[in-house]
């Protein structure tokens, strides 16, 4: 099978979080298991020359942007048996930064989006799925189904795509969208590409995507709910057919104990000195008071409130009062890196602080913590605390997302657990069970190695979830395909791309396009004038219900204005009126049977003509509903009888 990954980063390229991770440590599984794996990634200033150096240039071709055209370049490199190829435009992607810091974050990846459907057919590689990662590539999806649909090269191209974090949708003006990359008003739509009132490259890779996945089972559970789904909710509970959620993994050779070289002595599940070691030097490396019986928690994270650290905030000097030590190392948001900056200075020999994103850094606190604390918000995945127990690091969790799947609360009943969690995002939970924690830590030894050895011998490797991602990418690629949208391409091979784009949608977002179906069934309906009489008995009672004791009339009228004017468009009921006006004497009884009605109310009569035809409209749903015909009696049931014949006999001669 042939797969291309896009995606925003990867490692050792470049990375600022999870996904980077994910990408680089896929794609040699699934190419180590048979498959032609290729990624695709924007060429950044960023990456080192170490990699820039060995790349070698595949092509050179212009993408169109709206009103204007930009560069491209594609060099590829070869690692680990995987070729990556790297998008290079100096303007986009020749900056130090990766993200956000130039305000054309739409552009940029608009133009990566593009690029990367175009290059396919410059390096001759026709992928059979395109595994699309986090709102940076959300439009390759939308924009192979609306613009490239038409073209052969493209038609059996499926698409995947992920979410990593549903909290960065990428959403920018509509105005702005449509500058970059020529998508037409009838695409802004709720049910497309609008969102609130902006144009969303998340929801594009949503709605236009084949399949859907996240990276655990809870969290794709969560994110359909109002919470935890971020206003798109709706959205992911209409395609949750398509959904599913795959836990990811971790690269086990990089996170190994017993070779690792980074760390100050390997070590394995059944070999602890090691660790014991690894903890006595990280204490002297950073500052701390060196004492093999105080629990060390480790933090290494990005400092926000996703991952909880407003909850650190709240009991930090209650924290400290467990009497552990601390380590925190990671980058954020400026309130975090002064509390932990003051905590420092305040608990001198117990915490300590790195402002960074250290790879070494960071195992060596894997190696040397004896607890690793995450309380987060929310997690989609999370990868610390499945690296933290490869490293016999014991997690404090909160039970959520992919946390819930990967740490079980020991239960000192049953013996069975591997960490330590919490539910409610509350500060005091948090510091509870931390204090739980501690308690096995210092005084049920035998407990706490069990801990160790079950985080160690974990598998968390990248095979398990890697079959599930060919399980997934078989299916999607079956000839029979259960997606409608497929179905639908070849009945408009030749449509605009707009067009193409409402054709697809009708089937793919399913509260909106179940509904659209039942204004193409009304031609049935004037085809079957009886079809339409049920839905007028439905009507007729809600306008003759109220004044059975004052005359129905009025209300009559009313519904016969009414239905006067939906029946503008109802053919055969206007071809019903000459003949109604040619049997004068059918119309007669029915005016004489509700004479004591025209008694109540003789200004009527000055509106025969609308009060005869309300008469004739409510005559065939009279002979249906069996319960009024029987309260006729008593005013003269008889005559009413005949209506119904009269009534057939016109059918009978239409």
């Amino acid at each position: 099978m042939k797969i291309l990954f896009a995606a925003s980063e990867c490692v050792p390229f470049i990375k600022t979080g999870g996904l980077a991770d994910v990408v680089g440590a896929l794609s040699p599984v699934l190419k180590a298991q048979g498959h032609d794996v290729r990624v695709i990634l924007p060429l950044y200033a960023a990456i080192p020359e170490q990699y820039v150096s060995q790349m070698k240039l595949e092509c050179e071709f212009e993408v169109e942007l709206c009103w204007r055209r930009q560069y491209c370049g594609v060099k590829s490199l070869e690692y680990q048996g995987v070729t990556f190829y790297f998008v290079d435009n100096q303007y986009y992607f020749g900056r130090s930064y990766i993200y956000g810091l130039g305000g054309d974050e739409y552009e940029r990846f608009g133009f990566f989006d593009r690029a990367v459907i175009d290059a396919l057919v410059h390096l001759d590689f026709k992928p059979d799925v395109i595994h699309c990662h986090d709102w940076q590539t959300g439009m390759i999806p939308a924009l192979l189904k609306i613009q490239y649909a038409q073209f052969p090269f493209y038609q059996d191209m499926k698409t995947v795509y992920t979410i990593h974090n549903l909290q960065y949708q990428g959403v920018f003006p509509i105005k702005a969208v449509q500058d970059t990359l020529g998508l037409g008003d009838s695409l802004f739509t709720s049910d497309k590409l609008e969102c609130y009132g902006c144009a969303n490259y998340m929801k594009a890779g949503l709605v236009y995507a084949d399949e859907l996945t996240t990276v655990s089972p809870s969290y794709a559970d969560e994110i359909q709910t109002a919470f935890y789904g971020e206003r798109l909710d709706g959205l992911l509970r209409a395609r949750k057919d398509q959904l599913v959620g795959i836990l990811n993994g971790i690269d086990v050779n990089d996170y190994d104990p017993s070779k690792d070289p980074q760390i100050y002595a390997n070590y394995d599940p059944y070999h602890l000195g090691g660790k014991e070691t690894c903890k006595a030097e990280l204490q002297k490396e950073l500052g701390l008071t060196v004492d093999p019986t105080v629990p060390l928690v480790g933090i290494i994270s990005r400092l926000s409130n996703q991952k909880g650290f407003d909850l650190i905030e709240c009991v930090i000097r209650e924290l400290m009062a467990t009497g552990i030590q601390l380590v925190v190392l990671g980058m954020g948001e400026a309130k975090y890196t002064n509390l932990f900056s003051w905590a420092e200075s305040e608990y001198p020999g117990r915490l300590a602080a790195r402002f960074a994103m250290n790879h070494q850094l960071a195992h060596r606190i894997y190696a040397g913590s004896d607890m690793f604390l995450m309380p987060s918000q929310f997690e989609p995945c999370g990868l610390s605390q499945m690296i933290a127990m490869r490293y016999g690091s014991v997690p404090i969790a909160r039970e959520t997302g992919g946390l819930r799947d990967t740490v079980l609360s020991y239960n000192k009943f049953t013996d069975e657990g591997n960490g330590f969690t919490f539910f409610n995002y509350n500060a005091h939970d948090m510091l509870h069970t931390v204090r739980r924690a501690v308690h096995y830590y210092q005084n049920n030894r035998e407990v706490w190695y069990r801990l160790i050895v079950r985080g160690m011998t974990g598998d968390y490797s990248w095979y398990s979830s890697a079959g599930k991602y060919l399980a997934l990418y078989e299916d999607v690629t079956k000839p029979a395909t259960q997606f409608s949208l497929t179905e639908e391409q070849p009945e408009n091979p030749k449509a605009a791309p707009a067009l193409q784009a409402e054709a697809g949608d009708v089937k793919e977002e399913a509260p909106k396009t179940e509904e659209k179906p039942k204004a193409k069934r009304s031609p049935r309906k004037k085809a079957e004038p009886k079809a339409k009489a049920p839905a007028e008995v439905k009507e007729a009672p809600k306008a003759e219900e109220a004044p059975k004791k004052r005359g129905r009339k009025p209300k009559a009228e009313a519904a016969a204005e009414a239905k006067e004017a939906s029946k503008t468009e109802e053919a055969p009921k206007a071809k019903r009126a000459p003949r109604k006006k040619a049997e004068p004497k059918a119309e007669a009884p029915a005016e004489v049977k509700e004479a004591p009605k025209t008694e109540e109310a003789p200004k009527k009569r000055g509106r025969k003509p609308k009060a005869e035809a309300a008469a004739e409209a409510k005559e065939v749903p009279k002979t249906e509903e069996a319960p009024k015909a029987k309260r006729a009696p008593r005013k003269k049931a008889e005559p009413k009888a005949e209506t119904p014949a009269e009534v057939k006999e016109e059918s009978k001669a239409e």
